[in-house]
């Protein structure tokens, strides 16, 4: 394989990443505090229409607020509903996905038309790092990316040093692994578990607006396409730990950037085929990791 090559495999498989990423950052605090949300494909989809609503009306820094916020309402609603009402999560969370689907669709629809956005969307731009971009191989791929890769990468410590150095984090923790204990220490254990689904949304919404604005630089409907599962499987074979979950998500990333890389050596098999790699590896890291790997004990409870 030479430089060129394997420069390009690691840059895609970084930018690739980023997504994955903020949104398994986003589900290890609300997984943290004990609530599992697999709203988080909805809230992904609900931030990437966001990011081309908003890039389309003020430019991509517009459609990254709007992409938050976006997210931040698909996971209020959930938190309203398996949080604050009680309802079961898995369910909840399977209805919000679906219906953020559904409302994506016919608010794109309504928006754009049938022609959509197309290539004319506003994105962000790539941010070279002076110096560090110059580095062989690796100064492409981790310091010549958008600058939402950069802020994905820092929120790795500052989210570890939230988890594991401030109050709040120590409520979050408790709230995930006994509420009753919790509850019995004084803690505000519904407040704590929805402020950590709203930052789980927040991120999985930023999520969105990275796929869409520094990614694939349009939207169409469904484009998730499950990135959102393999999110959930990010958070479990890191183990709900910022810095593990940052090497899974550049794992699963590379592993979806394998398409280009078998292309470029021409191997004449479909891209379809390597397309299906990372769900793949999504399920046989479920299977071998569920079980072995301790969870908080009242997640989903």
């Amino acid at each position: 394989m030479n430089e060129s090559i394997l420069t390009a495999f690691l840059t895609a498989a970084v930018r690739v990443a980023t997504p994955l990423l903020l949104a398994a950052l986003g589900e290890t605090i609300s997984e943290r505090g004990g609530v599992i949300n697999l709203g988080i494909e909805g809230a992904m989809l609900a931030g990437a229409l966001g990011a081309a609503l908003g890039a389309t009306a003020g430019g991509p820094w517009a459609g990254v607020l709007m992409a938050i916020a976006a997210g931040l309402t698909v996971a209020a609603v959930f938190a309203a509903i398996a949080v604050g009402a009680g309802a079961d999560q898995i369910i909840t969370g399977t209805a919000m996905t679906l219906g953020s689907i559904g409302l994506t669709g016919a608010i794109y629809r309504s928006a754009y038309g049938p022609a959509g956005v197309g290539l004319t969307l506003p994105t962000l731009p790539v941010v070279p790092l002076p110096g560090l971009a110059a580095i062989p191989v690796l100064g492409p791929a981790f310091f010549q990316q958008s600058a939402l890769t950069y802020i994905a990468f820092l929120l790795v410590p500052l989210l570890w040093w939230g988890l594991f150095r401030t109050r709040f984090g120590l409520a979050l923790r408790a709230s995930g692994e006994s509420a009753e204990h919790a509850r019995a220490a004084g803690v505000r254990v519904t407040l704590v578990r929805v402020i950590g689904v709203l930052i789980g949304g927040g991120l999985a919404g930023l999520a969105g607006a990275s796929l869409v604005l520094a990614q694939v630089g349009t939207f169409a409907e469904k484009m998730t396409a499950g990135r959102g599962f393999i999110v959930i499987a990010i958070v479990v074979l890191g183990t709900w730990h910022p810095g593990r979950v940052l090497g899974a998500a550049l794992f699963f990333g590379a592993a979806m950037a394998l398409q280009f890389l078998f292309q470029a050596f021409l191997l004449g098999v479909p891209y379809q085929v390597f397309l299906l790699l990372p769900y793949l590896l999504t399920l046989l890291v479920l299977a071998g990791v569920v079980g072995k790997v301790k969870a908080p004990a009242d997640l989903g409870r």
